[in-house]
């Protein structure tokens, strides 16, 4: 009996690989450029399977393209590049790679509030440059992680992995997301529930944890920042359309807030002008990636696919109704 026809955008790594070639017929795009639009579609038509990851859509133009394809296995654990409404009327599955990025994306989130906090980025730079003249007093000074209030927006499993980081800097945790913690939940990372309003006045650092939804998308905007301290900094490991770029940059020039980490962007990978200025860490979404998270996040897109060629639900299907159309 023939494999099914799967085509991997990147050559993923080899554990993975050994998952997929075991249970499937795989071509993988090995080029250095990341595959265009119309290489990708052409080589679907024959495909059943595709893994993915958040740079490519898999929308109606893709499936009407790919009439073979059952399953888009998404090497990411966010999904706003599935249509899935679409893929559910034509019986695709699509999953996703949950879980396995938790504590990777929360240290680094934990890293780049370091960063701007303690503006390494600046002293890097003045190190290289050969014009360091020796230590000062006043040289660089930023601002103690140690003590101060820290407000997570989205308080989900890396939200709370944040909160459990900041335990050991003894900072006061503050969060708001659409559903209160359990009690037990809130003393164990002795986090407090607060509204938006309340938890922008409050806290020196607001670090972003939700995924990108329509009540999401542009929730940070000139308002939100107007209501954070001018000490404040934002950090932003989540999504980048979360935050309107060029309220953002507003509040910066403006002395709104006191500077912000990224690692995602509203329209990636441009990066707004305004954003490369020096009280601003930015990061080319670098979150997940440490070797042993990214082949984690391989070895489960590729588990998602092997599972569903051989009948069983895959573990983390997003649209299990898709099922029932196929």
């Amino acid at each position: 009996m023939a494999k099914p026809k799967v085509l991997a955008t990147r050559p993923l790594f080899p554990a993975a690989q050994a998952i997929l070639n075991a249970g499937c017929d795989v071509e993988y795009w090995k080029e250095a450029e990341s595959i265009s639009k119309n290489e990708m579609l052409q080589k679907l038509r024959d495909k059943e399977g595709l893994v993915c990851l958040l740079t490519e859509k898999v929308n109606q133009e893709l499936l009407n393209a790919a009439p073979k394809l059952r399953i888009a296995a998404n090497v990411a654990v966010g999904f706003d590049n599935i249509d899935l409404d679409a893929c559910t009327k034509r019986g695709v599955v699509a999953t996703n790679t949950p879980g396995v990025l938790d504590e990777t994306t929360a240290d680094f989130a934990w890293a780049l509030m370091m960063a701007v906090a303690r503006r390494v980025s600046e002293g890097e730079a003045l190190a290289r440059s050969g014009a360091w003249k020796g230590w000062d007093l006043d040289q660089l000074v930023g601002t103690d992680v140690w003590g101060k209030t820290l407000g997570i927006v989205g308080f989900g499993r890396i939200g709370k992995a944040m909160a459990r980081r900041a335990l050991g800097f003894q900072m006061k945790v503050v969060y708001a997301d659409a559903v209160q913690a359990p009690e037990a939940v809130e003393k164990e990372l002795k986090a407090t529930y607060r509204g938006m309003t309340d938890l922008l006045a409050e806290s020196d650092f607001v670090s972003l944890h939700v995924p990108l939804l329509p009540e999401t998308r542009g929730m940070f905007d000139g308002a939100r920042f107007h209501r954070m301290k001018p000490t404040a900094f934002l950090i932003n490991t989540a999504r980048g359309p979360v935050v309107d770029e060029a309220a953002l940059v507003h509040a910066l020039e403006s002395g709104k807030i006191a500077g912000a980490a990224l690692d995602v962007y509203e329209n990636e990978p441009f990066i707004h002008a305004g954003l490369k200025r020096p009280n601003v860490v930015l990061a080319p979404h670098l979150a997940s990636a440490s070797i042993e998270t990214r082949t984690k996040m391989a070895c489960m897109a590729a588990e998602n696919v092997v599972a569903f060629f051989k009948g069983q639900k895959p573990a983390n299907m997003l649209n299990p109704q898709a099922l029932k159309a196929s």
